[in-house]
């Protein structure tokens, strides 16, 4: 197809391009390479892709089979999704050079689905931060105003979705990192329900909280590629064997009636004016399409915090211990075990990884384990009760996704106090802490012209409503950013 252009191009349309042959999936790799490539010499370069191979790509698409629903679409996937023949590296000096031998079981299933996969996405270090400042590839910049961050831990996906150098994206999701990059860039981002899509092949960060997703340009394509993505896994034994729905099909269903939760908290003082004056437009949309919104006292959200980051934690330090650079990646010395271990991990490991090991040790030592971590668990079920019993009368639950605005490179990440960062969790981790699906939207621009967004959270394996409630709302009204620099 001559003169398209992959920035406006969703995924929705290329599937349809690529059904009519009007458009060569060759075609959209090229564009997307030669956009990276380009972006590379700029001298704010985005840093959002940290690999791409065009003749892998080629190869997996001539064992497409002709009948299959997404046949050619290209797919990148982040630094912590394992794709047999693909560097992997968590974005970590530990990793530098390891390649995969395997590919993981969601995107087994996408690749089955006619899906290729050619690029890898910067990440922060193990999934460590909400910025993407801890990257050892270097720090990733939000393409509607450089000098300011994308979100983490899945800045690169959602940065590259969002500056139109790819298609689609994946990510991972433990305590907000699809939707607060998707967030902070002006794009979608879907959290799905734990165990919906198998963790199989996935490096872990906190193995009960851990969920791939897509990041894409609108809803649509995310009910898109969950349909795709998704099911169960005997490799995978918190995969689910519910039977995966129609996403897309349920689009455009009525939400008239539908009731919708609204915290009373999520207009106090610590959350920034424009992002409250943006959820009550938000609200009174879906008022005026004939949802019943009501606003509720729910006090969930600092405990949620609080929660996560203890168990979080403690279960990424333990799935940690496996990088030794003993059995893979790179070692420092080649002396006692101990001094490997210890030298390698202490110089390899970037800041914000030992102080998340440092942090996990000490809620699992002994004389703190039942203070902090078993009183941890024991909220966690506190949590997941009141997130549940609330959706027993509503059919999502609506917030911010993020407390604050997007803020500058530096800003947070050299701040004295540590929470300054860890509080943009503080609307995502609830959904996490009790495996419900949660979606974020773009819905307004700050003064500043940078992304506001909202979440919807639904019912356990209830995607299709919350997917239902975003699509309406986001073709009612569309947002788009400009994707040149403002400064």
């Amino acid at each position: 197809m001559q003169g398209f252009d992959l920035k406006n191009l969703t995924l929705r349309k290329a599937v349809d391009h690529l059904k009519k042959k009007e458009l060569h999936p060759k075609e959209m790799i090229d564009a997307s390479i030669q956009a990276i490539e380009e972006d590379a010499k700029n001298g704010k370069s985005l840093n959002a892709i940290v690999y791409h191979n065009k003749d892998l790509a080629l190869k997996d698409l001539a064992q497409v089979s002709n009948d299959a629903p997404l046949k050619g679409l290209p797919i990148i996937i982040k630094d912590n999704m394992n794709c047999l023949g693909f560097p992997i590296a968590c974005a970590s000096k530990i990793l530098k050079g390891y390649v995969s031998p395997y590919t993981a079981t969601f995107l087994t299933y996408l690749k089955q689905n006619g899906a290729i996969i050619y690029a890898v996405a910067n990440m922060d270090e193990f999934a460590f931060g909400s910025s993407n400042e801890t990257s050892a590839y270097g720090v990733v910049r939000n393409p509607i105003h450089r000098d300011y961050v994308p979100g983490g831990s899945s800045g690169g996906s959602a940065a590259a979705v969002s500056s139109g150098q790819v298609l689609c994206s994946l990510g991972s999701d433990t305590g907000g990192s699809i939707r607060q990059p998707a967030s902070f860039c002006g794009v979608v981002g879907l959290k799905p329900t734990y165990g919906r899509i198998s963790r199989y092949g996935m490096i872990a960060f906190g193995s009960s909280f851990d969920q791939a997703g897509p990041i894409t340009k609108t809803v649509e394509d995310a009910a898109i590629l969950l349909k795709h993505m998704s099911g169960h896994d005997p490799l995978d034994a918190s995969s689910s064997k519910k039977i995966v729905d129609d996403y897309p099909a349920h689009l455009n269903d009525s939400i008239k009636g539908k009731k919708i939760a609204l915290v009373k908290s999520t207009f106090g003082d610590f959350v920034d004016k424009e992002i409250q004056e943006a959820l009550n437009y938000v609200k009174n949309f879906y008022e005026k399409e004939g949802c019943l919104v009501d606003l509720i006292e729910m006090d969930i959200f600092y405990d949620s915090l609080r929660c996560y980051y203890i168990l979080a934690v403690a279960e990424a330090m333990s799935n940690l211990a496996r990088f030794d650079s003993i059995r893979y990646g790179k070692r420092i010395s080649n002396e006692s075990l101990d001094k490997v271990f210890n030298e390698s991990r202490t110089r390899l490991f970037g800041e914000e990884v030992r102080k998340r090991c440092l942090l996990g040790n000490f809620f699992l030592q002994e004389e703190n384990y039942e203070k902090y971590y078993l009183s941890a668990c024991k909220k966690r079920e506190v949590i997941s009760y009141k997130t549940i019993e609330t959706l027993k009368h509503y059919d999502a639950i609506l917030s911010p996704t993020a407390s604050n605005k997007v803020f500058k490179i530096g800003n947070k990440f050299e701040s004295a106090n540590p929470l300054d960062m860890y509080l943009n969790d503080l609307f995502s981790v609830f959904a996490n802490i009790s495996k419900t699906p949660s979606i974020s939207v773009p819905c307004a621009k700050d003064s500043s012209g940078l992304p506001i967004s909202f979440s919807l959270t639904g019912r356990h394996f209830d995607e299709a409503t919350i997917l239902n409630l975003a699509h309406v709302y986001q073709i009612n009204n569309p947002i788009h950013f400009n994707l040149e620099k403002i400064s």
